[in-house]
């Protein structure tokens, strides 16, 4: 069996006398397009700082393929190959979509002054390859258009593709999603998944946090449910929506056929 690509193990997290995690335990496999849910509070956002690094836990580990990245900066953590978005956009709203872009290319020549000095060269292809690798992402999320057009102009819906393309610049290996198609129209929705399911088809791991049970229900499988900081079932989405733990989570009762 595959290894999986990311495991926690005992994972918990405290805010005072609240326990937003409560000893959580998941596996994401590799290659897949992988659903996080719960109703609000069931610490998914927790979950995703914690695996990012944003937050550190007070107890239990973070594997990527393997490797221990418990506790780790942000920065490290997108080296070696963990990237996640943002609910909310996080572009710099005067630059426009190719410099946004291009602000989240790996490995920038600018942050070696002797290079750009000495190698000015390498600094130029380096630049071309970043200048590249972003077209070539704003094409695949149907952004060329507005590429040379401030962040601050696009549509909630384009700004949402913009959170995903400077994921991509990154260059990661695990994706992680959070709320992908909040506020979006269900046109855009619908596209927004179809440009995940190619990733995944390239063979891009993705793990999403999303409310949206129809994108869920079209995309994911597995779908991971949380409920009080603890993982509570794992399934297809069939066999989620008739679970009675999960409909009693969601409803605070459990539902009666």
């Amino acid at each position: 069996m595959t290894a999986p690509i990311l495991e926690l193990r005992g994972l918990t997290r405290r805010f005072g006398g609240v326990v937003a995690l409560d000893g959580l335990d998941l596996v994401v496999r590799r290659g897949t397009v992988t659903a996080l849910i719960g109703p609000n509070g069931a610490g998914k956002s927790t979950a995703f700082q914690c695996i990012s690094g944003v937050i550190r836990p007070d107890a239990g580990k973070v594997l990527l393929d393997g490797q221990d990245i418990t506790g780790a900066r942000p920065d490290r953590i997108t080296a070696a190959g963990l990237v996640r978005s943002f609910q909310i956009a996080r572009g710099i709203p005067r630059l426009t979509v190719l410099e946004n872009l291009l602000l989240y290319g790996q490995h920038q020549p600018g942050e070696a002054v002797l290079g750009a000095i000495f190698s000015p060269a390498a600094t130029r292809r380096r630049e071309g390859a970043l200048r590249e690798r972003a077209v070539a992402v704003a094409a695949r999320l149907n952004l060329a258009r507005v590429l040379d057009n401030q962040a601050a102009a696009l549509s909630g819906g384009q700004k949402k593709l913009l959170e995903i393309g400077r994921a991509l610049m990154a260059e990661p290996r695990l994706l992680l999603l959070d709320e992908p198609v909040a506020g979006v129209n269900p046109t855009l929705a619908a596209e927004i998944a179809g440009h995940i399911a190619h990733l995944r088809d390239e063979g891009m791991t993705v793990l999403v946090v999303e409310h949206h049970m129809d994108f869920v229900a079209s995309l994911c499988d597995p779908v991971i449910v949380m409920a009080e900081g603890r993982h509570l079932a794992e399934g297809d989405f069939r066999a989620i929506a008739g679970d009675a733990r999960v409909q009693e989570a969601y409803m605070g009762r459990r539902a009666h056929a």
